[in-house]
This record gives structure tokens, sequence and C-alpha cells, in this order.
């Protein structure tokens, strides 16, 4: 059964989709079958997901749905058509909507919604906390012994600063518990909800009474702690939707598409068709898939395959949506509508890797559905029972109340996420940002470590190598060429050569292929082999990134060899992972005989080149099926569908925008050690979480026969659950205490050279 009320629009109000706007959207995934994303941001609980699932599955257009917890996005399958005739998505959105009461909507609406909630929280915790500090110091005048009057008046006092709180802080509760009740249910919301307002009810009885005690202090203090764990949660899960949204912005919003009489118009992405001509201007990046038909440039196809070097690209070559033309301009023929691009099909690589994952939380949430009744039954078993065998059902009611707030899951919702924030600190502390708190959890267990090549291993920099064996003229000559262009080859030659270059008047760039100057002694070509010596045959650059030709004439001057600088600490870290029993492997974008060449440097056995990002991502489902728990290690756009389908991963802070964001740790220093660091801190915490489950697990099992014998008051209730929570914080702090692990120590020959020096 549902958790939610139906209605004709979601609970907030917001309008649905409309057609048009879900068919732009929808991407083709084959067959007459189309995918339609939607979020679907008050999701929260198991009886929700089955819900959605349950509605949307029925309806003959649907040929399947999933629901993601982690993201809250809805991904659903349908047909364009059945035997009833064409499908109207917007039919998809109000099946939600019908079944549950809550909104669908596109992300741009869904991203709003999570900033205003989390807003929300953090305003609801510091009012709460505010509210319990104040109320606090009022009971302790209490508890000294304040003569009758001025204990009434403190009473009221805190009844008046409670009473906001638990409306405001409470309303998330109140509001969740109120929705499933209506459809007959129940969730863990709903004790919760109970618990704080019989609490605040019986001591605003009291207080009317002049009573001896009164319970605010207690109530305000267990719902600041719950809203912590729920604005945590809401944070972390918030942030596994940033790497979608940032692949998504790499495309352009729009394209100059060229029409049969050489008109040119300006059109959104998504009104791209198969067929359409494309002008391409140097610095742009391709919107959709398309093969070049006349034009040449260097394309930066790093979000495709990792590598640093740009690819020549000219009239026939096929292109990829999210490339970057760096030298160029092209024009081209679309072969695909955005969404069957290339980013669309790296997005939705991302979205079934984040499903999976969030099969976890789909099993603690059921969990707990097992809990919240439990509670119920030994609260109503401890008031009937102490109403009939005892005769005063006051006091059966204060037990009833006892009972609810003494086995409230607030150590339990504290047990990760406390240690979650301290282990947090520790890395921060070690130079490593940590995105998703149950990532440390994940990088415990696993038993494979895997690393892009590009950008990861190495820095992504080309180097000269051998500088020393040419002479100052051939340097100067080749510099002078090299500073007129942009290209990292050229960018590198430039920066090795210090002291005066020979100056050309006139220096022409041919995209893809190299520079060219006349002068009085004959042409000087810098560029690619065959540019610089025409009818030569390009020899094997070896182990190098590539490599360019000065000549004249035709007639070889130089040819100057660049690889790339070896990020510091990558020696020392593989070793560390071998010794602790890991598996390690290479998964690279980039060119066989260099991947080889590094792989055999560093003595890695496991190794994969030539791989695109669907490869890699499936390199890690294959390792996943056969029971490895894969740690990858990224930083490019192509690296982003494997750093998702993996159980955990990590990215340099050089990383791409969006192998930041899709990465679970991201490492701000240059040395690879924070890898073994960071899976150090993590195990660590994931010792830390044990116990604490094994805390407050203890503690329910003395506790809850106590006060269901009458032996704990609503007050003392309150205390043994502050003290539990006290309990499993301090024993997380424990982690904050160890030795910090030492930054990395980098030898000279590791440490990167400065900018400035570079140049100089």
């Amino acid at each position: 059964m549902s958790c939610c009320a139906p209605g004709a629009e979601g609970s907030s109000g917001h309008p649905l989709p409309s057609s048009e706007e879900l068919l732009l959207s929808s991407r083709t995934v084959g067959d007459g079958l189309l995918q339609t994303d939607l979020s679907v941001p008050q999701v929260h609980c198991g009886a929700c997901i089955s819900a959605i699932e349950g509605t949307l599955n029925m309806l003959p257009a649907v040929e399947r749905a999933r629901v993601n917890l982690s993201t809250r996005r809805v991904s659903i399958v349908w047909k364009e058509k059945t035997e009833a005739g064409a499908t109207d998505p917007a039919l998809l959105a109000k099946a939600i909507v019908d079944a549950t009461g809550y909104d669908a909507h596109l992300f741009t609406n869904a991203e709003e919604a999570g900033e205003k909630l989390q807003k929300d929280l953090i305003r609801a915790v510091a009012l709460c906390g505010f509210a319990a500090a104040n109320i606090m110091l009022l009971s302790v005048s209490v508890w000294s012994g304040a003569d009758a009057a001025t204990r009434d008046l403190f009473h009221w006092i805190s009844a008046m600063i409670a009473a906001p709180a638990l409306i405001y802080g409470g309303r998330f509760f109140y509001q969740s518990a109120w929705t499933v009740l209506k459809r007959g249910r129940t969730n863990m919301d709903v004790p919760i909800a109970l618990a704080i307002t019989l609490s605040y009810v019986v001591s605003l009885w009291e207080t009317i009474h002049h009573g001896e005690h009164a319970w605010f202090d207690a109530t305000v203090s267990l719902l600041f702690f719950l809203l912590i764990g729920r604005t945590l949660d809401h944070v972390m899960r918030d942030r596994a939707r940033a790497a979608i949204s940032g692949l998504a912005r790499l495309s352009p919003r729009g394209a100059m598409v060229v029409a049969a009489d050489d008109s040119r118009e300006y059109r959104l992405v998504e009104e791209v068709k198969p067929g359409d001509r494309i002008a391409i201007a140097a610095g742009e990046r391709v919107p959709v898939d398309g093969v070049i038909e006349s034009g040449a440039s260097d394309l930066d196809v790093s979000i495709v395959n990792g590598e640093s070097a740009p690819r020549p690209v000219k009239a026939g070559d096929a292109v990829q949506a999210g490339t970057l033309s760096l030298t160029g301009s092209l024009l081209l023929r679309a072969t695909a509508a955005a969404r069957d691009s290339f980013l669309s099909e790296v997005i939705a690589l991302m979205e079934a890797a984040e499903g999976g994952r969030a099969r976890y939380r789909r099993i603690a949430d059921r969990a707990a559905q097992i809990y919240s009744p439990a509670v119920h039954f030994l609260a109503l078993t401890a008031f009937v029972s102490w109403g009939i065998f005892g005769g005063d059902w006051k006091q059966a009611m204060l037990i009833a109340i006892a009972v609810l707030i003494i086995t409230c899951p607030c150590a339990l919702g504290l047990a990760v996420p406390v240690v979650q924030v301290v282990a947090a600190g520790r890395l921060f502390r070690n130079g490593i940002m940590v995105k998703d708190g149950s990532a440390m959890e994940r990088l415990a267990e696993i038993d494979t470590v895997l690393f892009d090549k590009t950008g990861t291993l190495t820095l992504g920099r080309p180097r000269l190598l051998d500088m020393e064996k040419f002479s100052r003229k051939d340097l100067a000559l080749a510099a002078g060429l090299a500073v007129h262009s942009r290209h990292p080859l050229s960018q590198a030659l430039a920066h090795a050569v210090s002291g005066p270059v020979e100056i050309f008047e006139t220096v022409t760039e041919t995209p893809g292929c190299g520079l060219e100057t006349v002068t009085p002694k004959g042409v000087y070509r810098l560029g690619n082999r065959r540019f610089a010596l025409p009818g030569i045959e390009p020899g094997n650059p070896g182990n190098t990134v590539s490599e360019t030709v000065l000549s004249l004439d035709g007639r070889e001057i130089a040819t100057f060899s660049f690889d790339d600088v070896l990020r510091p600490g990558t020696s020392t870290s593989i070793t560390s992972l071998g010794a602790q029993g890991f598996h390690t492997g290479i998964l690279s974008g980039d060119r066989t005989r260099v991947v080889a060449d590094l792989a055999i440097r560093l003595g890695l056995n496991n190794w994969k080149a030539e791989l695109s990002p669907k490869e890699k991502a499936e390199a890690c489902a294959s390792l996943a099926a056969t029971g490895h728990k894969v740690l990858m290690v990224g930083d490019g756009v192509n690296d982003a569908p494997a750093l998702a389908a993996a159980h955990v991963s990590i990215a340099p802070a050089t990383a791409a925008d969006i192998g930041r964001q899709a990465a679970d740790f991201v490492f701000m220093h240059d040395s690879l050690e924070a890898v073994p660091v960071a899976i150090d801190i993590s195990r660590r915490a994931g010792r830390l979480i044990r116990e604490n489950f094994a805390l407050a697990i203890g503690y329910n099992i003395i506790a809850v026969p106590i006060a269901l014998a009458g032996y704990a008051t609503p007050l003392i209730a309150a205390v043994a659950m502050s003290t539990s929570s006290i309990l499993v914080v301090a024993n997380a702090l424990r982690l904050s205490r160890l030795a910090v692990l030492e930054k990395p120590t980098l030898t000279e020959a590791e440490r990167p050279v400065p900018q400035e020096a570079r140049v100089a």
C-alpha cells in the first residue's frame, strides 16, 4: 500500500511537467523504447519506492521502472507506441503523483527543491539547538531544588521556548508520520512524532497542575539530535546528484545549424536532428555525435579516453558530443540527437551504477520498518498492562512515554554519521575531501584498486625528454615556432626552453598538423612527422606521450620527444597497496604501448588500454560480479562512469569537474599516497561504526526492560537516551585522538616543477 495520499498535484503543489517537456528530456534506448528520468525529492523510505515502482510497472506502456533512493530519481523505460496508440509521457508523471502524492518533475526544479529543503533543515537544527540549550539552563535551577514558584515559572518559560521548536523543527517528522498514517501504515517517524508530542503534552499537564517534574528539555534535545541526523543524510544524498548535473553542463545549450543554402540558424541542442549540418568554431564543444564534412582541428578528446594529447581530426572522422575543438573550425553532419549522443550514454551509465548502490539504503529502510511497529507494540503493551494491573492510568501513560523515548533510535541514527563527520575531519587534515559518508564504509571493504593513467598515475603534463642532447640553436628555433601555438606539446616545448628564442615574423598553424614559417633560409616546420617530413612514414613513438619534429625544407633538424610526468608518490603507493594484499591494475583509454610501458615501470601485471568509458565501467562491473570490491582512481570525464560503477572512487583535485563530482573522495595535494591514507582512515572509521552499533544495541537491551518495569520516568528515559548518544559520540571522537598520519613526503625527483620554473 502506498505511503502517501493521492492527488492531481504533488504534496507541495508543483504542476506536472508537460508531455512536450518530458518528450524532450527523454532519450532513446532502442527497440521503440524511451527512457524518462524524473525527480521524486520527497521519497525517503522503502514503502515509497515499492509504491512508485509497483504503480508504474502495472502500466501497459512501461517496460520497467526503478527508483534510486540515493539521488531520489525514478528512471522509467517506456514504449513510444502500444496497441492503444501513442503513449503520452505526462501519464507517467501523473501515475507517480496519484500513487504517492509526492512531486514528480524535471531536474531543474529538483535542484531548487533540494537546496530549499537543506536550508530548512539547517534552520530547524539551529532553532532546536538554541531552544535545547536555554531549556537546559532553566532545568539546572529546577534540578538544584528551586522553590515551587520559581520551578513553575521556569517550567512555563521552558514550555514557551519548546513550543515553536516543536512546531518548526518537528514538522519534518509530523508531515512524514501523517502521510503514512493516512494510508494505514507506519514508519520510523511515527514513534518519533508520538514521543516528542506526548512528552510535551504530559510536561505541559504537569506544569498546569504545578507538578514537580516536566520534560521539555528531553523533548527538545531529542528533536535536536534527530534533526542533525536527518540533515546529514540529506546533504550526503544531495551530493550524489552533482555528478550527473555537472556532466549535463558539458553539452552546449545550442548549435549553429547550416541550411542547404548556407544560411545559419542557432537552435537549442534538443532541436538538432540527425542529418543536420553544424558549424563548430575553434574553442567550442561538439553538441552532438557527428561526422566531419569539412575542416580540420586538434580535438580535445579527454572526455572520451582521458588522454591529454589532442587528436587531429579531418573530414570523414567521427566525433563525439562533449569533445572540444582546440585549433580549427569544423563543419559536421549530426548522426544522433542530443539524447542519443555520447554524453547521454555516459549519464545513463552513471545512473545505472548509482541505482545499484542504492540497494544498501533500501535494505536499511526496510529493516527500520520492523523496528517501528515493535516500538509501538512495546509502548502499547506497557500502557495497557500498567493501566489494567496497576490501576493508575497516568502512571501507565508516563511509562509508555518513557518506553517511546528510551527506545528512540537516536543513538542508532548517530552511530554512522558522527563517525563519518570525525573521519571526514581527519581526512581533511590529510588533504582528502570526502563527499559521501557511506563511501568510507565501502572503502574499508575494497580488495581491488584500479587506476586511470593520464592525470592519475601521471600528472597529464607533457615533459620534454633529453633536453640536453639538443643544441641551443635548435631549441631556440623550435621554441620560436612553439610560442605561436596553444597546442599542449608546443606549450611544453616553449616552457622548457629558457633564454632568448628565434623570432619569426609570420607563422601559420595547420590544425592537426603543426606550425610553418617561410624564411630566407627556407621553410621551417614544427609538428607531427607526417607534416614536417612529407613522404616519410612516422615511426613508433615508443613510451612517449608524443613527439614533434623540427624540419627545414623537409629535412629533419631535431625530433623532440615528450612523456607524461609521473604523479608524486605513485611508486610508493602501489608498493604499499600490494604489500597490504590489494589487487592493483590500470584501466586507461590511452595507447597500448604507452600503458604497457608504464605498467612495467610500476610493476603492474594487470592493465588494459584503449578503453572507452563504457568499457571501463564494464570492467568494474565484471569484477564486482565475481565478488570483488573495486576502488577506482580516475580524473577524467571518461572515467566518470567507472567512478560511479566502482564500489567506491577517488579523484585528484586536478580532475575534470565531472570526475571530481562523480568520485566519493577528492585528494587536494599532488601525491598519490592519499589513496592508502584514505583506506587506512576508512578502515578505522569502520571499526568505530561497528562499535557504535554494538553500544546502541546494548543500550536498548539494558534500557528497554528497565522502562517496561516502570523504573524509568520520562526524564530518566531522556537522560538515558542522551547518555547513549553521548557514548556514541565519545567513541567516535577516539578517531580524532589517534595519531594523525603524516602527509606524504616527496623526494626531489617526485616534486612537481613549479610553473615559474617551467616558464623561466
